[in-house]
C-alpha cells in the first residue's frame, strides 16, 4: 500500500474528527459516535500501514 491509500486513511481521520465536531456541536450522539468510529478505523489502518513499511525494509 502506498501513499495514496496513507492519503485516504488521513481523510478517514479527519472526516471523522469533523463529524465528531458537528456531532457535539448539534448535541447529536450518533453522529458522534461515528465520528469517533471513523477515527478508530483510519487509525487502525495507518498503523497497519506502518507495520508493512517495518517488513519492507
Amino acid at each position: 500500500m502506498g501513499a495514496g491509500d496513507k492519503m485516504e486513511n488521513k481523510a478517514q481521520e479527519l472526516r471523522g474528527k469533523a463529524k465528531e465536531a458537528a456531532g457535539r456541536a448539534t448535541d447529536d450522539e450518533r453522529l458522534e459516535a461515528e465520528g469517533r468510529t471513523d477515527q478508530m478505523g483510519a487509525d487502525l489502518k495507518q498503523a497497519a500501514e506502518k507495520v508493512k513499511d517495518v517488513f519492507k525494509r
